[in-house]
């Protein structure tokens, strides 16, 4: 009996070193000589915060001397009633980018950063999701011409997410995954001289759709939230589980450029910013935690990433709390900055 038991020890063990083995190969990715960090810019959020968005993209650009962006063309934005387009906004950011030698992933789709992510202009909520969807295309359409002459473009971003359907369900439903190879497709042949940048949750999601999705791959990294059943928390992920990720999605599907896209530096809120007290906020996101995610996003040896809360660093500088502006901007300091 004794003899069995410890054949099934030795069994366990063996099993437990050869995975331990396999997560360690796994893990293993090069040190980047460099990081670049960006930053994604979303106006309707600096409205929110009560800001002139204009000042806040432009002291992002000059004051924080950022090179990297990512903007989106939500579609509650530029086309709040059918067939009558705004685009000063973009316009304005993109011209602005390329002045200064700074390049864009330019998001567009119905699914798009910051909540409630499926961004659906009122006039559209009452059609169906079959004539929604050409509604779409169209806006895909119209977007893409406008812009794909613009050299400051360097990715087409197609829907944000589109395979975290547990998030936001209320708001965008279950994924139609033959409509999103069809905007996919619409987007690859208005313009095919740049890649589509396709991402995935980085905490929730499997990758695997999103990867085989796109020709680059971007992934968001969360290390604190909060739930209103069990408030604040830190993710047990560690920096490797990343690499591992990326690394069996480079086994399976091939090689692909793989980005850090969403990195979260604001506070995880379920109700707007100005209703929220300055102490929580301060809580659940202080400037030793921002350093501490920056770390985190380091480990994980990704040698691109963007940043996720630009706009709340400026709206704490306007209120006096210039930590986390300072921070970015030493962050920022160089169009490349060292690892």
């Amino acid at each position: 009996m004794m003899s069995h038991l410890k054949k099934l020890i030795l069994y366990i063990l063996l099993v437990i070193v050869f995975i331990s083995i396999i997560l360690l190969l796994l893990s293993i990715r090069k040190n980047p000589d460099k990081i670049t960090y960006g930053v994604s810019f979303n106006t309707p959020y600096a409205r929110e915060l009560g800001l002139d968005w204009k000042k806040v993209y432009i002291a992002i650009l000059d004051d924080l001397k950022v090179k990297h962006l990512r903007l989106a063309a939500q579609w509650t934005m530029i086309e709040p009633q059918n067939n009558k387009f705004n685009f000063k906004e973009l316009d304005f950011q993109i011209n602005e980018a390329e002045k200064r030698n700074a390049d864009v992933i330019f998001g567009v789709g119905r699914r798009l950063p910051r909540w409630p992510e499926c961004h659906v202009p009122e006039w559209a909520k009452t059609l169906s999701w079959e004539e929604q969807k050409k509604e779409i295309l169209k806006m895909i359409s119209v977007v893409v011409e406008r812009y794909k002459d613009n050299d400051a473009i360097i990715y087409w971003q197609v829907e944000n997410e589109p395979f975290l359907t547990v998030f936001a369900k209320q708001y965008c439903g279950d994924l139609d995954k033959e409509f999103l190879a069809e905007e996919i497709a619409l987007v690859k042949r208005l313009d095919p001289t740049r890649p589509i940048l396709v991402t995935d949750s980085g905490n929730l999601g499997t990758w695997a759709g999103a990867y085989k999705s796109g020709d680059v791959f971007g992934t968001s990294v969360y290390v604190y939230f909060w739930n209103p059943e069990i408030g604040p928390f830190k993710s047990i992920l560690p920096p490797a589980y990343y690499r591992i990720k990326s690394n069996i999605m480079r086994l399976m599907y091939g090689q692909k450029r793989t980005l850090i896209i969403e990195l979260s530096a604001e506070p995880w809120l379920l109700q707007p910013v100005i209703d929220t007290p300055m102490e929580t906020q301060l809580e659940r996101m202080n400037i030793e935690k921002f350093g501490e995610i920056i770390k985190f996003a380091k480990d994980t040896r990704f040698d691109t990433q963007y940043l996720w809360g630009a706009e709340w660093w400026y709206w704490l500088k306007e209120r006096g709390d210039e930590s986390f502006w300072i921070r970015a901007k030493e962050l920022y300091k160089s169009k490349e900055s060292k690892y």
